[in-house]
């Protein structure tokens, strides 16, 4: 893509399942990954059958609310579920439960090393069933499992901030680490339980409008993919751009064998959908006090643990950045911190240690225990053990030193302190053993003084 001439206009649709017991409008078992046959965990509301009338999972809804406060939402203290209208094999009803015009969230943000991306909204629909494509007899048909059909879905709408495939990727990241710090979605992305969609045009370097079409690749499994088919899209669509022809409005897959997407369907509207009400559900109404109860509830996430970590232990921001990926690796870094700050140990070196893999830490996290704090710190200490020096030893090798540079010591004495830190060198140069650095220190003030 011509970058001198071409502008991407990419935002994201991601859709998230959230871990409840039940499901999000019965009361039927949440867990379609780990159900020991299809349709099992299935009613009359989520087979869409006559008569089966849908409760709202409050706790669905009140995970919803805490996501967007999380992400510096707007929340609509009113709001509505509807019936978007669609045909296909996996929605048993012909209609799925989802927000229209009032979602839960909206106007949130997200930072990126890239910029800000803002979000959109963000609304809480369920989920359908799901598809299977096998050989039975010998013969090709597909099969539906509606275990996952109602399970509740959350979706995050960017605004068409992002500019890059690496900047989606990153936004991606940090949304599902947010989920997963909140204890609301596992996100495993391999199973289906987060989907990536992206819709990406090309603007033409100078215009302010947005452009006419819009593509919009879908069944996106990874964020590698992600970042892999916001760029091939965006070359594939600035070389038609270059024929002075406009890219037809479609949804497209991605192929991740032959690394390419490729054509599905023209892209609906909002209005194939025919949204209206729901009029079995209700309108949802919140009070200010009960959002407020709803955002004191938030645990610590990751920027907060980033900068207080900076702040209370002195780990550098790149050090924090790597080791609050993991909530649970974060929990434990906080006890393993205190305790190294206890014992006088600073955290900072210990982090780099960590991330240099210098310490490894076990990969099972129920090894992640208080008995394996003592465990690092010991290997910390066995890894920094110095020796320390016999004082006549030292005396002549500081006055040694001292003799070959008649500069440095000038330098010091004139005031330029910081030249005690060649001289220690000098010194560490002629040890084979690992000195003390505190030591060597001392005893050279005391020698310049």
């Amino acid at each position: 893509m011509n970058s001198n001439k071409y502008t991407p206009i990419i935002g994201l649709e991601i859709h998230a399942e959230l871990k409840t017991n039940s499901k999000m409008f019965c009361s039927c078992k949440n867990d379609p990954f780990g159900a020991e046959e299809p349709n099992i965990y299935t009613c009359a509301v989520c087979l869409g059958m006559p008569g089966g009338l849908p409760i709202p999972n409050k706790k669905a809804i009140e995970w919803t609310i805490q996501l967007g406060l999380a992400l510096d939402c707007q929340i609509n203290l009113f709001s509505k579920f509807d019936r978007k209208n669609y045909f296909y094999p996996d929605l048993a009803k012909g209609y799925q439960i989802s927000q229209y015009d009032i979602p839960f969230c909206y106007k949130g943000k997200i930072q990126t090393s890239e910029g800000e991306i803002g979000i959109t909204r963000i609304h809480l629909e369920e989920d359908t069933g799901k598809l299977l494509h096998e050989k039975v007899n010998g013969e090709e048909v597909s099969l539906i499992d509606f275990n996952r059909s109602g399970v509740p879905l959350v979706e995050i709408v960017s605004e068409p901030d992002i500019k890059t495939g690496s900047q989606a990727k990153e936004y991606g990241k940090k949304l599902r680490q947010i989920m997963r710090y909140l204890g609301i979605a596992e996100c495993r992305m391999a199973e289906g339980g987060m989907r990536l969609e992206a819709n990406i045009s090309l603007q033409q370097k100078g215009e302010t409008d947005l452009p006419n079409y819009k593509v919009e690749v879908k069944n996106i499994n990874s964020f590698k993919f992600l970042e892999q088919a916001i760029d091939f899209e965006t070359e594939r669509q600035s070389k038609i751009l270059d024929k002075g022809e406009t890219p037809i409005q479609e949804t497209r897959g991605w192929d991740s064998t032959k690394s390419r997407t490729f054509s599905q369907r023209s892209k609906e509207d909002a209005a194939d959908y025919r949204y209206f009400p729901d009029p079995d559900i209700p309108p949802i109404e919140f009070t200010q006090k009960q959002v407020d109860q709803l955002h004191q509830e938030i645990p610590e996430l990751p920027n907060q643990i980033i900068q207080r970590w900076t702040k209370d232990y002195g780990v550098e921001e790149r050090y924090a950045l790597q080791l609050s990926q993991e909530k649970s690796l974060a929990l434990f870094l906080e006890q393993l911190f205190a305790q190294a700050t206890a014992q006088k140990i600073q955290a900072n070196q210990l982090a780099n240690d960590l991330v240099n893999k210098k310490i490894e830490l076990p990969n099972q996290e129920e090894q992640l225990t208080f008995k394996l704090i003592d465990q690092l710190i010991k290997s910390f200490l066995a890894l920094h053990q110095t020796n320390q020096l016999d004082q006549d030893r030292l005396s002549s090798l500081i006055e040694e030193v001292l003799a070959n540079n008649p500069d440095a010591v000038e330098k010091y004495k004139a005031g330029k302190v910081q030249i005690i830190g060649f001289l220690m060198g000098q010194i560490i140069s002629k040890l084979d053993e690992k000195p003390d650095p505190t030591q060597i220190k001392e005893a050279l003030v005391q020698k310049l003084s």
